[in-house]
């Protein structure tokens, strides 16, 4: 069977690829103060945890791997807010 031209759909819509991902992390530089920029940029990028995901993601990791690493985070998270409810009392 085989397809008229005019009734093939037309894929002319820009693919996700082609959109740059906003990461949101800007900082200004003021009074010509760049090793303070630096800083600052440091610790916002620290924060979002960009540095980590790229090391993550430089290997392939398999699922089960992932799964274990998610599983072995969320413990940590939960031990971490077990301690500060300890201190509190």
């Amino acid at each position: 069977m085989r397809f008229n031209s005019k009734f093939k759909k037309q894929y002319d819509r820009p693919r996700k690829e082609f959109y740059p991902k906003a990461t949101g992390l800007e900082v200004i530089v003021r009074n010509n103060d760049v090793e303070k920029a630096i800083r600052i940029l440091k610790k916002k990028v620290a924060k979002s945890g960009l540095m980590r995901e790229l090391k993550q993601r430089q290997y392939y990791e398999k699922p089960s791997d992932k799964r274990i690493r998610k599983n072995k985070e969320a413990v940590k998270r939960w031990r971490k807010v077990q301690k500060k409810l300890q201190e509190r009392w």
